[in-house]
């Protein structure tokens, strides 16, 4: 008996709520002046204040311009696939975006919940709330409320404002459609200036130069200061290498930017490095003025984090005579091929001044290896920097470089991680079966940075790199 008036009580209430239910829609259909609701929309509806919330801020704040040092210190494991380094306006997938709007509303299983931020482009004025509301929702919500039966909204559907709700939705995939090619024409755009950089050019706008607020201070530079700058103008259009690109100012004719890609073969392989160069009023008497972007790193015992290049050619090192300036022969394209072959070379360690005397044999070639490893790392960090902080003039280089040597440089990666030597890579990596014996450090540090890596190329319109993608 107990049981019979426990489910004759069950069938009540149920009654009840659905006599409630019935009577709610009804009320909301005459109000709203349709003859059928769909169910499910009286149902329940979404806090405001959560759909006009934003949960998922991924961008980053850019360096200030007036530091643009990274820690030299900080651990290369602080550089992962969340660090401020690696991006400078990330986006974040578009499912996790929608999902997380709704992770805390409380909805009836079967409901098409609307999503407030997708707006029709241009919705109906004659639309009822809640017709309106649905039609707003993702492009697959688009789809659905246009190819809805017509017995759902029998009086809208008899109306202009149905052809209203399937134009909207037509308008959302074109775009969308159109995004598409735009994107893709974007990335065609991209590639086609990489491929006709030139290794030599000359710009106007200097704004962004280190040197560009010193000056002559009113002294006058020598008689013959101009037509030397001409010529070596005239030197590097002819004989650039093909891994050195310059930039000079018609303006300021005492200022050029070079960028020098890394050398195979050497730590330094596939990353870009920026110095910027003053020709002082007494040139060529005296040697250009060189500062190296370093980002903050120390990356090899000539390159100061404070941006000092330590060069005999610049006079910034002792050397032999015929290693030093000599004003009537030195030029600045031997300037440039010095600190790309002399100083971005295969063993870096042994730039440091009497280490190639300390240090030989065995030992010295164990110190040298664990300083590559170190290199490398500082390289990678080098590469993210660039990305994140192209040189002006040089945006569509550094864009289609690494795009183009996005693949190699992954791969390159992975070996290391292998343990192959770091710095035997050429196109791909060379020389596997030299000895496996890279530090656990080094690959363990490679690894944290390696998804980094991968997504910031890929943002930057990379193909073929997800594969390298290491799991959480």
């Amino acid at each position: 008996m107990d049981v019979e008036i426990d489910e004759f009580a069950s069938q009540e209430s149920q009654a009840s709520i659905s006599n409630k239910l019935k009577h709610s829609e009804e009320t909301m259909a005459k109000d709203l002046g349709i003859s059928t609701i769909v169910a499910g929309l009286t149902s329940g509806s979404l806090n405001s204040d959560i759909l006009n919330s934003s949960n998922s801020d991924l961008s980053c704040h850019d360096d200030n311009d007036g530091d643009d040092a990274v820690d030299e210190d900080e651990d290369v494991s602080d550089y992962d696939d969340n660090d401020d380094y690696m991006y400078e306006d990330d986006e974040s997938d578009e499912y996790l975006n929608v999902q997380a709007q709704f992770d805390n509303v409380d909805l009836p299983p079967g409901v098409e919940a609307s999503v407030s931020w997708l707006k029709d482009p241009s919705p109906s004025a004659d639309l009822p709330a809640a017709v309106s509301t649905s039609a707003q929702s993702d492009a697959v919500g688009l789809a659905a409320v246009a190819g809805m039966s017509a017995s759902l909204f029998p009086e809208v559907a008899n109306s202009k404002n149905s052809a209203a709700v399937a134009a909207s939705s037509s308008t959302v995939f074109a775009e969308l459609s159109s995004d598409g090619i735009e994107e893709e024409k974007k990335e065609d755009e991209v590639m086609r200036k990489f491929e006709n950089f030139k290794r030599f050019d000359t710009v106007d706008d200097f704004s962004d130069h280190h040197f560009n607020s010193v000056g002559f201070s009113g002294q006058q530079p020598l008689k013959n200061w101009a037509k030397k700058i001409q010529e070596e103008w005239k030197i590097l259009e002819e004989d650039l290498p093909d891994t050195i690109y310059v930039r000079v100012y018609e303006r300021r004719m005492d200022l050029l930017r070079a960028v020098i890609v890394g050398p195979t073969g050497t730590p330094y392989h596939d990353g870009l490095f920026v110095v910027d160069v003053l020709f002082p009023h007494t040139y060529p008497d005296v040697p250009p003025m060189v500062y190296y972007y370093s980002g903050g790193l120390r990356l090899n015992p000539n390159l100061y984090d404070c941006g000092k290049v330590c060069l005999s050619l610049l006079n910034t090192w002792t050397g032999k005579k015929n290693e030093m300036w000599m004003p009537k022969t030195s030029t600045m394209l031997q300037v440039l091929v010095s600190i790309q072959a002399l100083i971005l070379n295969a063993k870096p360690f042994f730039n440091e001044p009497g280490y190639e005397i300390s240090y030989v044999g065995p030992e010295g070639e164990r110190r040298s290896k664990a300083y590559n490893e170190d290199v490398f790392i500082l390289s990678l960090k080098t590469m993210i920097y660039t990305l994140r902080r192209p040189p002006k003039h040089f945006e569509d280089f550094v864009a289609g470089h690494f795009r183009v040597r996005a693949h190699d440089i992954l791969s390159a990666c992975k070996a290391y991680m292998e343990g192959t030597e770091v710095g035997s890579v050429e196109k791909g990596v060379q020389n596997t079966n030299e000895e496996k014996s890279n530090s656990n450090e080094f690959k363990q540090a490679v690894a944290r940075m390696m998804n980094g890596l991968v997504s910031s190329f890929i943002k930057k319109g990379a193909t073929d790199c997800e594969q390298f993608r290491l799991p959480d």
